[in-house]
């Protein structure tokens, strides 16, 4: 398995708050993933994501999020909450 660090995003309108991510990656791994394949890859525990938070170094690890009539996303979880780490990223260039 692994541990790989997500530090950037795209989404379709960059300047939303709310939208939902289409891609994540990290340019210096060299990798850029669907949204779809990141949920499918935490949940057959193939591989695990992460951000670190930028003002305190924190890590915040990914995870899914399944809500009755949505589908499924992803956001980050740490010191015991999930929050939005993830809509701070910078936007993937691909």
């Amino acid at each position: 398995m692994a541990d790989a660090q997500v530090t950037c995003i795209v989404k379709p309108n960059v300047q939303s708050p709310h939208e939902h991510i289409t891609h994540l990656g990290n340019p210096a791994g060299q990798w850029v993933w669907t949204r779809e394949q990141v949920i499918a890859s935490i949940e057959d525990k193939s591989n695990t994501f992460y951000v670190l938070d930028q003002a305190s170094g924190k890590r915040a690890d990914i995870g899914v999020v399944r809500e009755s009539g949505k589908l499924p996303y992803l956001r980050t979880y740490a010191d015991g909450q999930w929050n939005n780490n993830l809509l701070s990223l910078n936007q993937c260039l691909i």
